[in-house]
């Protein structure tokens, strides 16, 4: 088996520094899987690279002999508008995919940063999500169903429309977050939802870490539900600006946006309405891009104001020009920024992570520039219980660890 040396190139990209050997852009999926296949009869490493939106996480790969690159694979498979549900190719950008389902008045209902260029193949891998995840969850619970190349070069299927299913296992969920460790995501089905007929953002000012908790409470308890809660640190005020947004039908938002409003003058303050209707959407992206640091913390959500008092706010002075977005219903918080002291970014770092460890929760450095600083903190923290798991699964699907060699957690 034979793979057409016209369509690779030698060095110019890395993934983590890792250097390529030689960088293969297939046209279809068939090529991709043939590339794949040839690499095993050559003992060579294989690692993806879609739109490069995520190359910061997890650790450097041992060894990259050939780089796949997604790019060309971006077709729509099969679209179904009446039944809610689109299979498309790993390829294709989120923008793309959303523009291709909205003459439908439907979307995927995920906001994760850099549509443009982020594939779906790395939103799975990466598990990505946005601040819609309060309402709509994380890919796990859109995803229906998925291929994979294997390692050996054979396409599997899982969920969805059968090529070969893989008996015994949950491929698409375990798909999700795989960071390309178990094989190429080659296609991807999830199901969709209605775009929303009107939407409504209201802000909060001035609010600190008990009344953003306060605030997250008051949303369950009044049945509210809001499709993101999100809040933004303003460092020269050293307190967060919340919000709320609402959206469905033009009646139920507008319903659900007085009630917020009414929630807040409950607690003394001030709901205001604002014109930019993806601000929240904007202002995650703008903290979550910044920076040579960054830093995704999740812990139960009860202990949200620990987090921020005790984790975040002391990172956030470690670091220059500090961004951090909290989404208080969920504990989940980014926090990005430069290390212009890279020892204080370090300890500040490590002193996090045991914070949100404590509160039986993690820090993930999603990204890094500073070498020093790099080797210094581990991307992942302490390894979960369940990664036992993890190394039978990678034995299994990928037992010559020939895929992201060394990339994904405890090295796998």
């Amino acid at each position: 088996m034979s793979v057409d040396m016209r369509d690779v190139r030698v060095g110019g990209t890395s993934v983590r520094g890792t250097l390529a050997k030689r960088i293969v852009s297939p046209t279809d999926l068939g090529e991709a899987a043939r590339i794949v296949a040839d690499a095993a009869e050559r003992d060579e490493s294989v690692a993806f690279l879609g739109g490069g939106t995520e190359l910061g996480l997890g650790y450097a790969p041992s060894r990259v002999d050939v780089l796949v690159k997604t790019s060309q694979l971006n077709r729509v498979v099969e679209y179904a508008p009446a039944d809610m549900v689109v299979e498309v190719e790993c390829g294709i950008t989120l923008a793309e995919l959303q523009r291709a389902l909205a003459p439908h008045g439907q979307r995927l209902a995920l906001d994760a940063p850099y549509p443009e260029l982020a594939t779906v193949g790395g939103l799975v891998a990466t598990n990505a999500f946005g601040p819609r995840r309060m309402r709509f969850g994380t890919l796990r619970d859109l995803i229906v169903g998925v291929s994979l190349v294997r390692a050996d070069g054979e396409r599997v299927r899982g969920g969805g429309k059968v090529v070969k299913n893989v008996a015994g296992f949950d491929l698409p969920k375990l798909a999700v977050g795989s960071l390309g460790s178990l094989g190429m995501i080659a296609t991807a089905t999830f199901r969709l939802h209605p775009t929303p007929e009107a939407t409504r953002v209201l802000r909060v000012a001035a609010c600190d870490g008990p009344m953003l908790a306060t605030l997250s409470r008051e949303l369950f308890a009044r049945k509210l539900e809001p499709a993101a809660f999100v809040a933004v640190r303003n460092e020269a005020r050293a307190s967060y600006d919340a919000y709320a947004l609402f959206e469905g039908f033009d009646s139920g938002a507008e319903e659900q946006a007085v009630r917020f409003e009414a929630l807040a003058r409950d607690r003394g303050l001030a709901a205001e309405r604002i014109a930019e209707i993806e601000r929240p959407n904007e202002l995650d992206e703008e903290t979550r891009t910044h920076g040579d640091v960054r830093v995704r913390v999740a812990v139960p959500p009860a202990d949200v104001v620990a987090l921020e008092r005790d984790a975040l706010a002391p990172l956030a002075r470690a670091l220059r020009d500090a961004k951090t977005i909290v989404y208080p219903a969920l504990g989940v918080a980014f926090l990005s920024g430069y290390a212009a002291d890279v020892a204080a970014a370090g300890s500040a770092l490590i002193g996090a992570r045991s914070v949100a460890e404590g509160l039986h929760g993690n820090l993930v450095v999603t990204d890094v520039r500073d070498r020093t600083l790099s080797d210094a903190v581990d991307p992942y923290g302490t390894l979960p219980s369940s990664f036992f798991l993890m190394q039978r699964l990678k034995e299994r699907f990928d037992p010559a660890r020939r895929l992201n060699p060394g990339r994904f957690l405890g090295g796998l």
